[in-house]
């Protein structure tokens, strides 16, 4: 596509020197990735500023700049007031407007968007539609499987992802939303077909202003449905109305609205739920009527999740029995409530818990099943919101009894000071502090005897530990898997 095409999207523009016939191979972010022929936008990010590295991208090849400040290239410059904007007008009209042409399903909330993504797809597959999935753990195009840097990536990221789809012939994309991606616009141009709403609880207090700017960032997802009907194409809104603070989310949307509760009435509720060590039953009531669902996913939390795809998948018009056999021939979802096996005579589980709701969570259901111990390790991110720190300290000392404070992905902070945060005005005193994640795991694991329970918190999936500003090799089920091996031993 030539330069004087993809400039056409911006309705505003100052030509500090242009070249209109151009031709542009690639748009780049990041001038190391720069090559010949490519288009360069300068983003001013929180740690560096594109700006400062249009010489480098020249050097690479770049044969084109969009910036917002007034520079001096040898090469096409163009000026605009706001180059994340532009970037994702750009982007969509370079990769040709691909969510236009494949249903796109958001989900965001605090707790629940990595599963309930999962829970979508193998409704979908089930019906054999071929999928593409952008979130937390990867990306994935049919069976195809590419790493992510963030839940939800950048919109050029994304424009060309969703554009892979569309040439890999996914019949629908299913994405993630973080509150950070709707607050910086890294959805913009996203046309998003379903939203769904999970819950909110106390997170991301380090970004957001408070609860109520972190309600209004999740609430964009639902305004971003559009203000507009087609009866060709019906746009919906899947919204908890067991989260308080569901009527925001709905005010948020003109479209329609699929409710789902485990508690009042609702389009999709669960009643006669019946909870287990191993498998959650349930009716599953809705508008196309009841059906019974014999799950291995287990705790009220899941019951939650399932809720939401059932609700998603009713607005794509999936068959009831299908939805059915889909939701129990599902084992688990990577790093979420996951067994590490081991032979050993102690149940040992790794979870994503990194907020003191999914803690919480996760613990009740432990709590219920457990014949004796409990024992939890768990820490906190560094460079994220401190006031859920002694939040999460209180709620493990409350289930477990036995706690191993740990290091999670300090970043730039001292561990030590992250560690001193959880323990800070704690009344219960059993616990130990081990900095070092994987002493502390061995230790738990070495403490646990028999039909005891080792709950590993908040990482999860994660293959990776982030202390100062190296990711260091460090997967919570590889670690628990060889400290069990070696315990048998």
């Amino acid at each position: 596509m030539n330069l004087n095409e993809i400039i056409s999207i911006l309705p505003f523009y100052e030509a500090m020197y242009l070249v209109k016939d151009v031709s542009i191979n690639e748009i780049k972010m990041d001038s190391r990735e720069v090559n010949q022929g490519d288009l360069f936008i300068c983003i001013n990010g929180y740690t560096v500023d594109g700006h400062d590295y249009i010489d480098q991208a020249v050097a690479n090849g770049a044969v084109a700049i969009i910036a917002e400040k007034v520079i001096h290239t040898n090469v096409s410059t163009i000026i605009v007031p706001d180059t994340l904007r532009a970037l994702a007008m750009i982007a969509t009209h370079f990769y040709n407007y691909p969510t236009a042409k494949i249903p796109l399903i958001g989900i965001t909330g605090t707790n629940g968007k990595t599963t309930i993504t999962y829970l979508i797809e193998s409704i979908l597959n089930e019906f054999n539609r071929k999928t593409g999935v952008i979130g937390t753990i990867q990306m994935k195009i049919g069976d195809h499987l590419f790493p992510v840097q963030n839940t939800t990536p950048d919109s050029l990221f994304l424009q060309k992802s969703f554009h892979e789809m569309v040439e890999c012939n996914v019949d629908t994309a299913i994405m993630e939303v973080s509150s950070h991606a709707l607050d910086m616009g890294r959805v913009y141009g996203c046309d998003f077909d379903i939203a769904v709403f999970s819950n909110l609880s106390q997170d991301h207090l380090d970004y957001h202003h408070d609860m109520d700017d972190y309600l209004r960032a999740k609430s964009l997802l639902f305004a971003q449905l559009g203000n507009t009907f087609k009866k060709t194409h019906q746009k919906f809104a899947v919204i908890n109305v067991d989260d308080p603070r569901h009527d925001i989310i709905e005010r948020s949307t003109a479209q329609h609205i699929i409710t789902y509760s485990c508690k009042t009435n609702a389009a999709v509720t669960a009643t006669n739920i019946q909870l287990a060590a191993n498998k959650t039953k349930f009716k599953l009531n809705t508008p196309l009527g009841e059906i019974m669902i014999n799950s291995k996913l287990i705790g009220m939390f899941n019951v939650y999740n399932m809720l939401a795809a059932v609700g998603a998948a009713l607005a794509l018009r999936i068959p009831l029995l299908t939805i059915k056999a889909a939701l129990e021939k599902i084992t688990g979802i990577s790093g979420r409530f996951e067994p590490i096996d081991g032979n050993q005579s102690f149940t040992t589980i790794v979870d994503y818990a990194h907020t003191p709701d999914s803690l919480e969570n996760v613990l009740q259901v432990i709590k219920d099943f457990a014949k004796k111990n409990i024992f939890v390790v768990v820490g906190c991110g560094g460079d994220r919101d401190k006031t859920k720190r002694p939040q999460m300290g209180a709620i493990a000392l409350k289930y477990a009894d036995k706690v191993i404070f740990t290091s999670d992905n300090p970043r730039t902070e001292d561990p030590q000071a992250i560690l001193e945060d959880m323990v800070h005005g704690q009344i219960e005193s059993h616990y130990e502090i081990i900095e070092d994640r994987k002493q502390a795991i061995y230790h738990a694991i070495n403490l646990a005897s028999d039909h005891d329970i080792v709950l590993i918190a908040g990482k999860g999936h994660e293959t990776y530990q982030l202390i100062g500003h190296t990711k260091y090799n460090f997967d919570d089920r590889e670690i628990a898997k060889n400290a069990i091996l070696s315990k048998e031993k």
